[in-house]
């Protein structure tokens, strides 16, 4: 079997190959064509972040069966065509995580000590020692956006610096931390409060832009902000004009929105703002680990059909993954409602199947895939959704049952929050789509696209006249209104599908409409 390395990989991780008795070809400063060339009768390709591997080349390469990316990011994989392909694609999520959080205290230190300053003053002929006074990191509070494996360890270091260190993380709690280590807040406390802000979370919708002009406004005046995660989670333009207007004491930026950036960025020529070009897990150590780690996990599914952080595996089966794929969308999507639903950290999620959904473990793997998704720095997929999850202390229950139920197939999942528990059912229908069939304890069939309203009202004249009244004059049109009133007694609940997705404030203006108990805006992808 034949390999293509087409990025510089350590001496050490090709042994690993050519130990096994897998023939290589090397071309770490080969064109896209002469890799494209040299990948059509491999049949696994390891990259780093050099090689853009795109549709083209996927479809082109008739032999391929894994692509091994040496580090954590795969924006440079046409991931669905690999994935249509039947291509298994890996990458090394944990090797990097020890080098990102001494980065991440290496900036928090060159700002504190204002040393970027002095080294480029000195570089002028300039003597600002008078100038450059710093500030200490003991006793400052530091506020950790994101409590996975990089954010715990800086967590540790920082710890040693006597540090009061506060945390946020939409999946995690208090009981998971000793109360000497870290005291976790919501993130609108952390942003008030943190003397120095660091953030570990993965950039996706809901992340995109969450330190804006606005929350960075709400920091302290002399507060600073590093990023060594993913470029876009702060909103580069508002950070230069908030630096610049003072509004905070300043920042350190590893990661950029678009890679590599110019002396035209905003950010470049601030003062108070330290950038570093994507550092963040350039270490020899790092680049030793994830190159043996990324060879032996190719060299592993090529030769013993071991997959090792598969991104897009659930099963080994191919066929048997398109058959129940029906029950993975669903499973995904319910897990996708629920933490929509979830107003505080998860502690529990059970999953039971009845009927002919009787694959519970890939179907319950999807479950938490959905749920997990959006908040934490690793990519979740089927390989590991359920030990991320164990990580982040959630207990997980998976059952199937005999028991007769009014549906063919049905998964039932409940989630609980501070023991409150939250049920949502799901089922396939004939036409192999999903429906909704029982949402917070209210058997209704919905069927699951777009963007939904879940309102609970009391049971009383004017109400429905009142949404859709209201829906009307924020020009947000009403494309299907289902009420349910077998739920408590003096109580309805309605499943509102609408064409636009409602903004914060109108959410508020709803949930102000007389005999309104609660609002959930729920989004779902077609």
């Amino acid at each position: 079997m034949k390999v293509l390395l087409s990025d510089q990989i350590t001496d050490a991780g090709m042994a690993i190959l050519t130990d096994a008795g897998l023939d290589i070809i090397y071309l770490p400063n080969g064109t896209p064509e002469e890799k494209q060339t040299a990948a059509q009768d491999v049949h696994g390709w390891i990259i780093r972040s050099g090689t853009n591997i795109t549709a083209e080349m996927i479809q082109s390469s008739k032999n391929l069966l894994v692509i091994g990316r040496a580090g954590v990011g795969v924006d440079n994989i046409d991931f669905p065509s690999a994935s249509r392909k039947g291509v298994v694609v890996m990458n090394t999520p944990d090797v990097n995580t020890i080098s990102a959080a001494e980065h991440t205290v290496a900036l928090m230190l060159t700002l504190s000590r204002n040393i970027h300053l002095g080294h480029s003053g000195l570089e002028k002929g300039e003597w600002n020692r008078h100038l450059l006074v710093g500030t200490e990191l003991r006793n400052k509070t530091l506020g950790i956006v994101g409590l996975g494996k990089i954010g715990r360890e800086v967590m540790d270091r920082c710890r040693s610096f006597g540090m009061n260190i506060i945390g946020y993380d939409p999946f995690v709690n208090q009981d998971m931390f000793r109360e000497n280590e870290i005291k976790i807040v919501d993130l609108d406390i952390l942003t008030e409060t943190a003397d120095f802000i660091t953030l570990h979370v993965p950039l996706n919708e809901h992340t995109r832009d969450l330190f804006n002009y606005d929350r960075l406004c709400r920091m302290k005046s002399s507060a600073r902000i590093i990023n060594v995660a993913r470029g876009g989670i702060i909103n580069e333009l508002d950070l230069a004009k908030a630096v610049t207007e003072k509004k905070i004491g300043g920042a350190a930026i590893d990661v950029f929105t678009s890679e590599p950036i110019d002396g035209d960025h905003p950010l470049v020529g601030i003062p108070k703002i330290v950038l570093s070009p994507h550092l963040g897990a350039s270490t020899k150590e790092a680049k030793e680990g994830v190159s043996s780690a990324i060879c032996e996990q190719v060299r592993d599914c090529l030769l013993y059909d071991k997959l090792t952080n598969a991104l897009n595996m659930p099963i080994s089966d191919l066929a048997k993954l398109k058959e129940i794929q029906p029950f993975l969308d669903l499973a995904e999507m319910l897990g996708q409602i629920q933490f929509q639903i979830a107003k505080g950290p998860i502690s529990h999620i059970s999953i039971e199947c009845y009927g002919t959904a009787d694959e519970i473990k890939p179907i319950s793997l999807a479950c938490i895939k959905g749920l997990l998704q959006s908040q934490v720095p690793e990519r979740i997929n089927y390989i590991n959704a359920e030990s991320i999850a164990q990580e982040l202390g959630l207990e997980i229950d998976i059952h199937y049952s005999t028991v007769k139920s009014s549906y063919i197939n049905l998964i039932s999942t409940k989630v609980t929050i501070n023991k409150t528990v939250y049920k949502l059912d799901g089922s396939v229908f004939d036409d192999h789509r999903p429906r909704l069939v029982n949402i917070l304890g209210r058997e209704m069939e919905v069927t699951p696209r777009g963007t939904l309203l879940l309102v609970e009202n009391n049971d009383v004249p004017g109400v429905i006249g009142n949404v859709g009244t209201l829906l009307g004059n924020l020009n947000i049109n009403i494309a299907a209104y289902l009420l349910n009133r077998s739920g408590e007694e003096g109580k309805a609940f309605a499943v509102i599908r609408v064409d636009n997705r409602l903004s914060n404030d109108d959410l508020n203006k709803l949930s102000e409409i007389q005999d309104i108990q609660s609002v959930n805006q729920i989004h779902l992808s077609n």
